[in-house]
């Protein structure tokens, strides 16, 4: 007590003698001036307190607090019964992108308690303001209501632009990189990417080399995967923040866009839009998932419409989970005909057309039941299926409908139907549905094909069943470029592959049998994209067995194995394929390289190995008759790239021998340095250490020669 009552008045000896104090002798502070304070001159400089003081004014003005604070213009202007309403379907929107502060969104109101028209929102972090300006600028609430979204802050930016406009300064004109580049390749060699750890890495495929030649590299590229646009002109990557486009000969980026927490993209087949979607788990018990799909113009980069709603909205009544893309593009064979896409709904199609983003003829198709469709990859035209209803009573139907007039191309009633799945020949020549049916009495399946000829007039169609209807079909697959198309059918571990062609031996309209394999380690098809070559594929629990097949002559290239194969890929020449084990396996990831004959190149390991992606190529610009005459020709046009390749053989040829000569050089340098060194007194004298009395001892040697007897062959004549 005594220390604390000594330390009290020491502490108050210390305080300025003309301080007001109370009747207890502390001091009053709230009769003490802070200006007339004079410090002693000793502390003032202990403290650092008579340092010069440096203002960031701009910073300073920058920072104003606001930071994390939007403004939503153009909202629809109501009164105040129906504000919670609105502040549901805001937070709705505003929450898939970021935490909204508690009481963070503010509505104001006239005096008459109508809202005036705009909102006030505030986010957890900066970051998330800003995404919410990217995303939703631009966001359409209805016809008449289309977002005008900013930051807080901008409005004193808003606030200095001068009332008389000043044209801006022209930018110098910045050559853009040739995204298509790499399709001028003296050799006509093909890219291809891979991402395994960290790293994504460009190759190019050299097949005289027999090795992959790097072209680009880079850690860290996504957080996701990578994926080319449909022509190759451009490199996708996929992070939290949206998506990145890359692409020229140095993959510079050429474009991002924004869209929070993206999983799926997907782009148009003339590359013009991308859709990006994402899906939100909700925050709150009793809320169901929130999908987002946002569509982009790549060349402006400009968002051009959102899609936000549950995930009820996305998908087709009786449909468990979201299957990506939600939107599919149709095919298209020029510009006039327009690009589609469309997403399945209860009931209905909706089809939309781009870069208008609206709805065709303002309205669904309405289609009682819908549970899929798919597009024409060549031609605006949808197939859809809608199983039976009302008990059986209403039949199961196929239909064919041509956009934007909606007119009906063909369409096909069935019955005692159990499931249907559909496939679109690549040049949309043809169309299959594969119909699995029940028989009479209920008690099993059995399948068959119904068969569409989209270039014939009325779109005739016919079935096609298996002698054996009961044999189940394991995989499908068109001819890419032709009028083929393979089955594997059995219910075996080893199935049937059979062939069978649209057009008869005398070139008529008549589905026939070409012929069929038995017993074969099967379970998926690849055709080369340039049709006749087949790949009979044994993948997942057939442990990676291919066999490399002709179709044109009915026969087998070669049968291959690699061990447990998990994919396959075709280049788009349909000279080279890869097989490949990613990292759903812990073991033996990579890729290996083959000729479209079955003949290995080279193999390439690497550790977590997640992709293989070939660059697609563009459609070529010479006509079918110009094609056809180089075919013709061909020995004139392939003399050159037969120098060439006999250039490089001979150049590997040279570098193999260099490299041998290099390495017997280096032995001889070795070994002449290890004689040396035996030779010097150093090395006698410890090895005569180390051998003791042994070392002057003559050492015997004993030379024994021995017979050895090789068979070479062995002919067994009949007795």
């Amino acid at each position: 007590r005594r220390r604390s009552d000594e330390a009290t008045r020491a502490t108050m000896e210390s305080i300025p003698s003309s301080f007001p104090r109370d009747q207890d002798g502390f001091v009053d502070w709230s009769k003490v001036n802070a200006e007339d304070v004079q410090l002693p001159a000793e502390e003032v400089e202990r403290a650092g307190l008579n340092a010069p003081v440096e203002v960031q004014l701009e910073e300073a003005a920058r920072d104003s607090g606001f930071a994390s604070v939007i403004v939503v213009d153009n909202l629809p202007q109501i009164p105040d019964a129906k504000v919670s309403k609105l502040q549901t379907v805001l937070t709705k929107i505003f929450s898939q992108i970021g935490e909204i502060r508690e009481g963070g969104m503010l509505l104001p109101q006239d005096e008459s308690k109508t809202t005036l028209g705009f909102a006030f929102v505030e986010f957890a972090t900066e970051q998330q303001a800003q995404s919410a300006v990217e995303q939703t600028d631009g966001y359409k609430l209805d016809k008449s209501h289309i977002f005008k979204v900013c930051k807080f802050d901008d409005f004193e930016k808003f606030s200095k632009v001068p009332d008389e406009y000043t044209a801006p300064a022209p930018k110098p004109f910045a050559q853009r990189e040739n995204t298509q580049a790499w399709m001028m390749d003296q050799r006509g060699r093909d890219q291809f990417v891979c991402r395994f750890g960290d790293e994504t890495e460009i190759f190019w495929n050299d097949a005289q080399t027999k090795k992959g030649e790097e072209v680009y590299r880079r850690s860290f590229w996504t957080e996701s995967y990578v994926q080319w646009s449909p022509k190759g002109s451009l490199l996708a990557t996929v992070h939290r923040q949206g998506v990145a486009l890359w692409g020229g000969e140095s993959f510079g980026r050429l474009a991002k866009y924004g869209h929070n927490g993206v999983q799926f993209i997907e782009f148009s087949p003339c590359e013009r839009f991308l859709a990006t979607g994402s899906t939100h788990e909700p925050s709150k018990a009793g809320e169901t998932t929130t999908v987002v799909v946002n569509f982009f113009d790549t060349r402006s980069g400009a968002k051009l419409r959102q899609f936000i709603g549950p995930i009820s909205d996305f998908i087709a009544n009786g449909q468990q989970g979201l299957t990506w893309p939600v939107f599919k593009w149709s095919g298209q064979t020029d510009e006039s005909s327009g690009c589609f896409f469309a997403k399945i709904g209860t009931g209905a199609i909706s089809v939309y057309q781009a870069p208008e983003m609206t709805l065709v003829d303002k309205k669904s198709i309405k289609l009682d039941g819908v549970v899929d469709f798919c597009w024409s990859p060549a031609d605006p035209i949808l197939a859809a299926y809608q199983p039976e209803q009302g008990g059986g009573n209403q039949p199961a139907r196929i239909s064919l409908m041509k956009l934007p007039g909606k007119t009906e191309v063909r369409s096909k009633n069935l019955f005692n139907v159990v499931g249907v799945k559909m496939f679109w020949q690549s040049s949309g020549d043809y169309f299959a549905a594969k119909i699995l049916r029940t028989t009479k009495s209920k008690k099993s399946t059995y399948s068959g094909f119904e068969l569409f000829r989209l270039r014939e007039p009325n779109c005739p169609m016919e079935v096609l069943e298996l002698a054996d209807k009961s044999e189940k079909i394991v995989a499908f697959a068109w001819e890419p470029k032709g009028h083929r198309f393979a089955i594997i059918h059995g219910d075996g571990a080893r199935p049937d592959v059979s062939f069978y062609s649209m057009k008869d031996k005398q070139g008529n309209n008549n589905c026939t049998l070409i012929g069929t394999i038995k017993n074969k380690t099967a379970n998926h098809l690849f055709w080369s994209p340039n049709g006749r070559v087949i790949i009979l594929a044994g993948l997942k629990t057939m442990n990676g067995q291919f066999e490399f097949f002709d179709v044109d002559s009915m026969d087998t290239m070669a049968s291959v194995e690699h061990f447990m194969a998990t994919d396959v890929e075709w280049d788009p020449t349909g000279r080279y394929v890869t097989t490949a084990v990613t990292s759903v396996h812990q073991m033996e990831n990579g890729y290996h390289m083959w000729t479209f004959n079955g003949k290995l190149l080279y193999k390439y390991g690497k550790d977590r190995f997640f992709q293989f992606l070939w660059r697609p190529r563009g459609k070529g610009l010479l006509s079918a008759e110009q094609e056809a005459e180089i075919e013709k020709n061909i020995k004139k046009y392939s003399k050159r790239f037969e120098e060439i390749d006999e250039q490089i053989r001979s150049q590997q040829e040279g570098n193999l021998a260099s490299e041998k000569k290099a390495v017997a050089e280096k032995w001889k340098v070795w070994l002449a340095a290890k004689k040396a060194a035996r030779e010097t007194p150093a090395y006698k004298n410890k090895l005569n250490e180390l051998l003791g009395d042994q070392a002057n001892s003559e050492s015997k040697v004993v030379e024994t020669k021995v017979k050895v007897e090789d068979i070479i062959s062995i002919n067994e004549e009949p007795l």
